[in-house]
Protein backbone atom coordinates (compact mmCIF):
# COMPACT_ATOMS: atom_id res chain seq x y z
CA UNK A 1 0.00 0.00 0.00
CA UNK A 2 1.34 3.69 -1.04
CA UNK A 3 0.93 7.12 0.54
CA UNK A 4 0.53 9.94 -1.96
CA UNK A 5 0.31 13.92 -0.67
CA UNK A 6 -0.55 15.88 -3.43
CA UNK A 7 -2.09 19.29 -3.28
CA UNK A 8 -5.59 19.60 -3.86
CA UNK A 9 -7.94 22.74 -4.31
CA UNK A 10 -9.61 24.09 -1.14
CA UNK A 11 -13.29 23.37 -2.76
CA UNK A 12 -13.15 20.15 -4.56
CA UNK A 13 -15.41 17.19 -3.73
CA UNK A 14 -12.69 15.26 -2.62
CA UNK A 15 -11.16 18.75 0.03
CA UNK A 16 -15.15 18.91 0.93
CA UNK A 17 -15.69 15.24 1.73
CA UNK A 18 -12.74 15.06 3.78
CA UNK A 19 -13.64 18.40 5.67
CA UNK A 20 -16.56 17.09 6.95
CA UNK A 21 -15.14 14.07 8.21
CA UNK A 22 -12.16 15.81 10.01
CA UNK A 23 -15.13 18.80 11.28
CA UNK A 24 -17.35 16.21 12.27
CA UNK A 25 -14.94 14.29 14.39
CA UNK A 26 -13.17 16.85 16.00
CA UNK A 27 -16.64 18.65 16.84
CA UNK A 28 -18.32 15.25 17.80
CA UNK A 29 -15.45 14.47 20.25
CA UNK A 30 -15.19 18.29 22.00
CA UNK A 31 -19.90 18.01 22.23
CA UNK A 32 -19.82 14.40 23.61
CA UNK A 33 -16.70 15.41 26.28
CA UNK A 34 -18.60 18.82 27.18
CA UNK A 35 -22.35 17.94 26.78
CA UNK A 36 -22.68 14.75 26.63
CA UNK A 37 -24.02 14.96 22.89
CA UNK A 38 -22.59 14.59 18.90
CA UNK A 39 -23.11 18.03 16.98
CA UNK A 40 -26.43 18.81 16.16
CA UNK A 41 -26.86 18.54 12.47
CA UNK A 42 -27.90 21.66 11.66
CA UNK A 43 -24.40 23.23 13.81
CA UNK A 44 -22.70 20.79 11.69
CA UNK A 45 -23.95 21.89 8.57
CA UNK A 46 -23.57 25.53 9.27
CA UNK A 47 -19.64 25.30 10.02
CA UNK A 48 -19.05 23.88 7.61
CA UNK A 49 -20.42 26.06 5.32
CA UNK A 50 -19.10 28.72 6.92
CA UNK A 51 -15.47 27.63 7.05
CA UNK A 52 -14.91 26.75 3.37
CA UNK A 53 -10.99 26.86 3.55
CA UNK A 54 -10.27 29.43 1.04
CA UNK A 55 -7.38 30.48 3.32
CA UNK A 56 -5.65 27.68 2.15
CA UNK A 57 -5.71 28.95 -1.72
CA UNK A 58 -2.44 29.80 -3.17
CA UNK A 59 -0.96 32.14 -2.95
CA UNK A 60 -0.98 32.98 0.53
CA UNK A 61 -2.04 28.88 1.26
CA UNK A 62 -2.18 25.04 0.56
CA UNK A 63 -4.09 22.45 0.99
CA UNK A 64 -2.54 18.85 0.77
CA UNK A 65 -4.56 15.63 0.19
CA UNK A 66 -2.83 12.29 1.61
CA UNK A 67 -4.46 8.85 -0.53
CA UNK A 68 -3.50 6.25 0.57
CA UNK A 69 -3.38 3.36 -2.07
CA UNK A 70 -5.34 5.98 -4.20
CA UNK A 71 -8.03 6.87 -1.65
CA UNK A 72 -8.53 10.33 -0.54
CA UNK A 73 -7.31 9.70 3.11
CA UNK A 74 -6.56 13.09 5.01
CA UNK A 75 -5.42 16.32 4.72
CA UNK A 76 -3.40 19.11 5.76
CA UNK A 77 -3.38 22.84 4.89
CA UNK A 78 -1.01 25.72 5.56
CA UNK A 79 -1.80 29.25 5.46
CA UNK A 80 0.17 32.69 6.19
CA UNK A 81 -2.08 33.92 8.76
CA UNK A 82 -0.25 37.78 8.55
CA UNK A 83 0.92 39.92 6.25
CA UNK A 84 3.25 41.60 8.51
CA UNK A 85 4.70 38.26 9.29
CA UNK A 86 4.83 36.20 6.05
CA UNK A 87 7.87 34.17 7.53
CA UNK A 88 5.14 32.63 9.99
CA UNK A 89 3.14 29.84 8.39
CA UNK A 90 -0.18 28.47 10.41
CA UNK A 91 -0.41 24.35 10.33
CA UNK A 92 -4.05 23.60 9.80
CA UNK A 93 -6.54 20.56 9.56
CA UNK A 94 -4.41 17.63 9.81
CA UNK A 95 -6.53 14.49 9.62
CA UNK A 96 -5.99 11.10 8.83
CA UNK A 97 -9.33 9.00 8.53
CA UNK A 98 -9.55 6.57 11.60
CA UNK A 99 -9.77 3.51 9.52
CA UNK A 100 -5.99 4.37 8.14
CA UNK A 101 -4.58 5.92 11.34
CA UNK A 102 -1.30 4.02 12.51
CA UNK A 103 0.02 3.52 9.20
CA UNK A 104 2.45 6.92 8.95
CA UNK A 105 0.36 9.52 6.71
CA UNK A 106 -0.20 11.95 9.78
CA UNK A 107 3.48 12.30 10.13
CA UNK A 108 3.85 12.33 6.05
CA UNK A 109 0.99 15.10 5.57
CA UNK A 110 2.97 17.47 8.42
CA UNK A 111 6.18 16.87 6.84
CA UNK A 112 4.88 17.73 3.64
CA UNK A 113 2.82 20.65 4.75
CA UNK A 114 6.50 21.68 6.16
CA UNK A 115 7.51 21.55 2.78
CA UNK A 116 4.68 23.54 1.38
CA UNK A 117 5.10 26.55 4.34
CA UNK A 118 8.50 26.83 2.96
CA UNK A 119 7.42 26.86 -0.50
CA UNK A 120 4.86 29.78 0.70
CA UNK A 121 8.51 31.87 2.21
CA UNK A 122 8.15 30.71 6.35
CA UNK A 123 10.61 30.05 8.20
CA UNK A 124 7.99 28.64 11.25
CA UNK A 125 5.52 26.74 11.48
CA UNK A 126 2.86 27.84 14.30
CA UNK A 127 -0.41 25.69 15.49
CA UNK A 128 -2.77 25.22 18.04
CA UNK A 129 -5.36 22.54 18.95
CA UNK A 130 -7.57 20.99 22.05
CA UNK A 131 -6.64 19.40 25.57
CA UNK A 132 -8.84 16.16 24.19
CA UNK A 133 -7.10 16.03 20.81
CA UNK A 134 -4.42 14.25 23.04
CA UNK A 135 -3.02 12.38 19.21
CA UNK A 136 -2.39 15.22 18.06
CA UNK A 137 -0.34 16.83 20.87
CA UNK A 138 1.45 13.64 20.78
CA UNK A 139 2.10 13.52 17.03
CA UNK A 140 3.98 17.48 17.07
CA UNK A 141 5.60 17.01 19.88
CA UNK A 142 7.23 13.71 18.45
CA UNK A 143 7.93 15.76 15.03
CA UNK A 144 9.40 18.71 17.01
CA UNK A 145 6.62 21.17 17.49
CA UNK A 146 7.05 22.69 21.10
CA UNK A 147 4.13 24.21 23.19
CA UNK A 148 4.16 27.75 23.02
CA UNK A 149 2.53 30.68 24.40
CA UNK A 150 -0.99 31.70 23.27
CA UNK A 151 -0.97 33.42 19.90
CA UNK A 152 -4.68 33.47 18.68
CA UNK A 153 -7.46 34.12 20.32
CA UNK A 154 -9.32 31.09 19.10
CA UNK A 155 -12.30 29.64 22.11
CA UNK A 156 -11.39 26.20 21.40
CA UNK A 157 -7.92 26.03 21.29
CA UNK A 158 -6.07 25.29 24.36
CA UNK A 159 -2.69 24.38 23.27
CA UNK A 160 -0.46 25.88 21.02
CA UNK A 161 2.86 24.62 19.60
CA UNK A 162 5.83 26.45 16.44
CA UNK A 163 9.18 24.88 14.80
CA UNK A 164 11.35 26.74 12.98
CA UNK A 165 11.49 25.25 10.03
CA UNK A 166 15.29 24.06 8.55
CA UNK A 167 16.03 26.36 5.30
CA UNK A 168 16.02 24.09 2.30
CA UNK A 169 15.51 20.70 4.09
CA UNK A 170 13.41 18.30 1.90
CA UNK A 171 10.34 16.12 3.69
CA UNK A 172 11.99 12.90 1.32
CA UNK A 173 9.58 10.55 -0.08
CA UNK A 174 5.50 11.91 0.55
CA UNK A 175 5.91 15.33 0.29
CA UNK A 176 3.61 17.63 -1.71
CA UNK A 177 3.99 15.08 -4.69
CA UNK A 178 5.26 11.91 -3.47
CA UNK A 179 4.87 8.49 -2.79
CA UNK A 180 6.25 6.35 -0.45
CA UNK A 181 5.33 2.63 0.65
CA UNK A 182 4.17 2.07 3.94
CA UNK A 183 1.71 -0.68 5.73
Amino acid sequence: MTWTIAPEPYDSPVAAALWRAYYTEVSDRWYLLHEGHRTAPDELEREVAARTGAELAPPSGQLLVARYDGEPAGTAGVRLPDPDTPDTAELTRVFVREELRGRGGAALLVAAAEEAARGLGARRLILDTRADLVEARALYARLGYTETARHNDDPYAEHWFRKDLAPGAGAGPGTAAGSVNRP
